[in-house]
């Protein structure tokens, strides 16, 4: 089985490209912290990410979606994000990586669970802001370097993919699964 990450800033086009890859017959893994910032806003927790268990929270969610893959018999499957990008978020909120994040990342690496090569899809050079979080253009970018920086720390290849349509987007991503 093979496991690929997409990651990028926020508004780059990632949800998109992955729901064009599930119609294409791949099998996708919803973001995390998306999913958790949308819960936690239902339940009136305005902000979410002020709080630093939310770091915990969504490396929770995303070791939890990860291992109920594990029987899925889907040769390729795509995560939107991954480990990496919550430590990436840690950093860019502030907050100090926590233990359990840093013991998910290990046991990512350890057990080999995604490709080294992490799919980083480029800005569009815009962000539309969102409810999860709010994020102008301007942090978007700081925040696209810090992932940067992140699965480069963690010893990850970036295969850049370039602001286009969605379907040339979607093409290159497919294209390259045929290198690895």
């Amino acid at each position: 089985m093979k496991r690929y990450i997409l990651t990028g800033a926020p508004g780059c086009g990632k949800t998109s490209l992955l729901r064009d890859l599930e119609m294409r017959g791949y099998f996708v893994v919803s973001e995390a912290a998306t999913d958790l910032i949308a819960y936690e806003q239902a339940i009136g927790i305005e902000k979410p990410w002020e709080d630093p268990k939310f770091i915990n929270d969504i490396t929770k969610l995303q070791k939890q979606r990860q291992m109920q893959t594990d029987g899925v018999t889907s040769k390729i499957q795509f995560y939107d994000r991954s480990p990496i990008c919550t430590y990436a978020l840690a950093v860019y909120l502030g907050f100090a990586p926590p233990a359990d994040l840093l013991a998910e990342i290990e046991r990512m690496q350890q057990e080999k669970i995604y490709k080294r090569e992490v799919f980083f899809i480029e800005n569009l050079g815009h962000c539309k802001p969102t409810e999860a979080p709010r994020i102008s253009f301007e942090e978007a970018l700081a925040f696209e370097k810090i992932h940067i920086q992140s699965y480069e720390q963690f010893g990850y290849e970036l295969i850049k993919i370039p602001k286009g349509s969605l379907s040339e987007r979607a093409d290159a991503i497919v294209k390259q699964l045929s290198h690895f």
